[in-house]
């Protein structure tokens, strides 16, 4: 069955801190994106570990190679289960991103690498110089992530299956998640639990829907149930 990530994007290390002890039993993965980890750092991840959870750090690297694979490096040091960085960094920033994380000494963790395509808020005529649909664009920079031996993607729920058809064994982790009736936001690619699920995700990160519920524990309950219900119905044709 796919797995759920809460996404922990939340302006206070503390409140965070508290969120993922509500959230315990629930779920295995927490994010901490960049707002968390500029004000939390380190120690904020350790505590996450402390408490049990894998880390998913969303960072997104995108530098010149060597830069994205000392982070890479570092990150491993910390622990860290899951990490991003863009696949627009191109082949040898990619490549230098797994060489470094093959690399890591024994006393590291060995990060699962995913590659961020098409970010699920830009719609059509959106992104800056590029003039083919985002899904279009997502499934090319999957096929070159595939390539460059990284584990899998970031993407929308609606690029799952093109993207699988054409690299089976890369995995998808798609954000734009939106519990039905739930606010979009600012996404503009979204799906449901259960429709991502039937696509063939391996990871959904979930932030607001679970985060600003009511009861977060029951919330993020609701979704993993939506999601082992759909893991075992007939696929959609």
């Amino acid at each position: 069955m796919p797995e759920l990530i809460v996404a922990l994007d939340l302006p206070d290390r503390e409140k965070a801190v508290s969120m993922a002890r509500q959230l315990r039993g629930v779920l295995d993965w927490c994010k901490v994106g960049l707002e968390l980890f500029t004000l939390g750092g380190p120690r904020l991840l350790e505590r996450l570990k402390e408490q049990g959870y894998r880390v998913f750090l969303d960072l997104k690297y995108y530098d010149i190679p060597h830069t994205v694979a000392q982070a890479v490096e570092a990150a491993a040091v910390l622990g860290v289960d899951m990490l991003t960085l863009h696949c627009q960094g191109g082949k040898r920033m990619c490549q230098a991103a797994v060489e470094a994380r093959d690399g890591a000494s024994d006393a590291c963790s060995a990060p699962l690498l995913f590659g961020v395509t098409a970010l699920t808020s830009f719609g059509t005529g959106e992104m800056p110089g590029i003039t083919v649909h985002p899904g279009v664009f997502a499934q090319d920079l999957a096929a070159g992530a595939a390539r460059w031996g990284l584990d899998g993607v970031v993407c929308s729920g609606h690029e799952v299956r093109d993207i699988k058809a054409a690299s089976p064994g890369l995995r998808c982790l798609c954000p734009g998640i939106r519990p039905g009736g739930a606010d979009a936001g600012d996404q503009r690619r979204t799906m449901t639990p259960a429709e991502a699920v039937q696509a063939g995700a391996d990871y959904l990160v979930v932030g607001r829907p679970i985060i600003e519920a009511p009861s977060p524990a029951e919330a993020a309950a609701a979704i993993v149930e939506e999601m082992r219900a759909a893991s075992v119905a007939p696929a959609a044709e």
